[in-house]
């Protein structure tokens, strides 16, 4: 009768030999085949136990499980060295610099002149102490237009101004009002003012707005950042000097200002806010001829403000006997073209990357 345990033993001591010598994963792989597999050679030797007594049966798997332990032991202990060696072959090897500077395979990107335009501003206004803010683009009436003391005839809710959207392919209920794509970002410094529940408060708002128009000057979706400060006595002075030092940062250090009376719902008074023309010095002229960007005038117009209508304040909780405020909002857009010469704005949105390029 064949020695079945002493043929495993000696299977043991050759597999073990056979894997301390394997030098890479395949051979690994083809000495756990060898051993191991369906027709390897433990198999074999186990097809051999139906001549044996039944009281040697016991005996010899014992032993066939022991060998088998032993043998997917060495394999996994071989594929670790094998891999720490190729670790450490890789630490000796070349050494990369990671301090040197990476290796331009595409064109790099960079951001759009709006979105450049956008962060200058409020990057200007985090500095005076503003806090940012944001709010939903599709928006309620109430806040867009009622809270803001824009009443029911004017012109701002015309059909042809504003995206009104119906409700009811939001999921929502008409009781919650009309809905609609917000016309500017007002409805922002509503909501800030309701959840601060009380001054001081100093917020800028910038976000996308949506109003009917497209032409040379006008798109049906642009950008806005609009701004309120409200506090015990804040005045029209405080208004003129905020204005005054951020047209001085984001156009120059020499840049005028001046204010113009105008008409806003929810301001009173309410002011117009130009800055002198960068590019003729506000002269009016540039090498002898009329400056075409401020059409000779030597001023620009570029955002429009006033002090906060006292029935906003109402609409929001605030007492408007104990405080005041200010309020201002500009298109971005329009910032963009002035900063950087642009003439149609339409450009912004045609992803030409001869105009994006340039920026």
């Amino acid at each position: 009768m064949p020695d079945l345990v002493a043929e495993l033993e000696t299977l043991a001591e050759g597999a073990r030999r056979a894997i301390a010598a394997a030098s890479d994963d395949r051979a690994v792989e083809e000495l756990r085949v060898r051993f191991l597999g369906k027709k390897g050679e433990i198999s074999a030797i186990l097809r051999g136990m139906g001549q044996l007594a039944p009281e040697e049966r016991p005996r010899v798997g014992e032993a066939a499980n022991r060998v088998r332990d032993q043998v997917e032991e060495l394999l996994v202990r071989a594929r670790e060295r094998l891999e720490a060696a190729r670790l450490e072959a890789e630490l000796q090897g070349s050494r990369i610099d990671v301090t040197l500077p990476g290796r331009r395979l595409l064109p790099r990107g960079h951001r759009h002149p709006v979105t450049r335009a956008t962060e200058e501003i409020v990057g200007i206004f985090r500095r005076l102490g503003y806090q940012v803010a944001a709010g939903p683009e599709i928006e309620l009436d109430w806040y867009n237009f009622e809270a803001l003391n824009i009443p029911a005839d004017h012109p701002a809710r015309d059909m042809q101004d504003t995206f009104y959207v119906d409700a009811a392919t939001l999921g929502g209920n008409a009781a919650d009002g009309t809905v609609l794509l917000r016309t500017h970002t007002s409805p922002i410094q509503i909501r800030a003012m309701k959840k601060a529940g009380g001054p001081p408060i100093r917020v800028v708002a910038p976000g996308r707005v949506y109003r009917s128009d497209y032409d040379q000057t006008h798109s049906p979706m642009f950008h806005q950042v609009e701004g309120i400060c409200v506090g015990p006595g804040i005045t029209f002075a405080d208004l003129k000097g905020t204005l005054g030092a951020f047209a001085r940062a984001f156009f120059g250090p020499d840049t005028r200002t001046r204010i113009r009376p105008s008409y806003f719902p929810f301001v009173e008074p309410g002011a117009e806010a130009d800055v002198s023309c960068s590019l003729c010095g506000g002269k009016g002229t540039r090498d002898g001829a009329r400056c075409g960007t401020c059409k000779g005038t030597g001023w620009l117009e570029v955002l429009g403000s006033g002090m906060v209508h006292p029935r906003v304040l109402e609409n929001v909780g605030f007492d408007p006997r104990q405080v005041t405020g200010f309020a201002f909002g500009m298109g971005v857009e329009r910032m963009a073209m002035l900063k950087y010469g642009i003439g149609d704005l339409r450009l912004f949105y045609e992803n030409d990357l001869r105009f994006l390029g340039q920026f």
